[in-house]
């Protein structure tokens, strides 16, 4: 039976309330709470000198001798654009291989997929065995290939240390935009491919002129949420080098939680997440101001 009027109102009302408690309880008061934290001072190993210090923390993180905040914000950098660049790539290439089907597509995507199941940390820690420098898979098969004479210090070598973990994001993130991108081709209609066949269109020109423009949304909105995973998931690099070494792969997200396990300053770590939030706003406002522009003029 239907409701109408107040009754109906009401009832909507009370079937909300519990959703609207539980993002309040644990995503909304969070947030404002570590905001308001950012600009305290408030330190695990003094807590009787917890205050309001406006803008400490953050002076403190940006002129830390220990800790170039510059090469930080570096890391974070290369680690965001390399990472999304190249799952992105390779996501929309496997999505475009399996878009067709094949005798045991079914066993070989679900084989793909599985990794999107794995703890990042896990992740990290298997990749660290595999660029182990002493007796790491990869450097064995780069000796037996004869690239290499000598085994290479992936996670030790800073120049090394950044490409290593990257590599390894790259690999984890791959099922996501495949997941995601084959859906969005698998609604492609088949008109539009005959229609360019027509036209006398090839393969290439119609990738760019009919697929991509038919799962533009799509794209847009995954390389987004991406972009915002990737800047707040520090595990693969926890679990393989924990930032180092010499803070070669310390980015934003693994120095907020150096900040609160190493040091127990609450109010630096908060500070970091502000500064991270910050950066997301930012980069989320003109990234859709881009692409609505571009939507409008097409």
């Amino acid at each position: 039976m239907a409701l109408s009027g107040e009754t109906g109102r009401r009832f909507y009302l009370w079937m909300f309330l519990p959703i609207a408690v539980m993002l309040g309880l644990f995503i909304y008061f969070p947030v404002f709470r570590g905001i308001f934290t950012a600009f305290m001072r408030y330190t695990m190993l003094n807590l009787s000198q917890t205050r309001f210090n406006g803008l400490d923390n953050f002076i403190a993180i940006i002129t830390d001798p220990n800790i170039k905040f510059i090469q930080i914000l570096f890391n974070t950098l290369i680690w965001v654009v390399m990472s999304l660049l190249g799952q992105f790539l390779l996501g929309f290439t496997l999505a475009l291989l399996l878009r067709k089907p094949f005798k045991g597509r079914g066993v070989y995507t679900g084989f793909v997929f599985y990794t999107w199941a794995l703890s990042g940390f896990a992740i990290g820690l298997v990749w660290s065995w595999l660029f182990n420098g002493q007796f790491g898979i990869i450097n064995d098969l780069l000796i037996r290939a004869g690239i290499i004479k000598i085994p290479l210090g992936f996670l030790s070598n800073p120049k090394l240390s950044m490409m290593s973990v990257v590599i390894a994001n790259i690999w984890y993130g791959i099922p996501f935009f495949a997941i995601m991108l084959l859906a969005a081709l698998q609604s492609v209609p088949r008109e539009l491919y005959e229609s360019a066949d027509i036209d006398g269109a090839g393969k290439i020109r119609q990738l760019f002129q009919v697929t991509v423009p038919y799962i533009q949304s799509t794209i847009t909105s995954t390389v987004l949420l991406r972009f915002m995973w990737i800047m707040n998931f520090p595990d693969v690099i926890y679990g393989m080098t924990g930032g180092g070494p010499a803070n070669a792969t310390n980015i934003l997200a693994t120095e907020m939680i150096n900040k609160i396990q190493r040091s127990y300053d609450y109010g630096q770590g908060s500070a970091v997440g502000f500064i991270i939030i910050t950066i997301l706003f930012v980069f989320a406002f003109f990234y859709l101001r881009i692409v609505a522009r571009k939507e409008l003029t097409l």
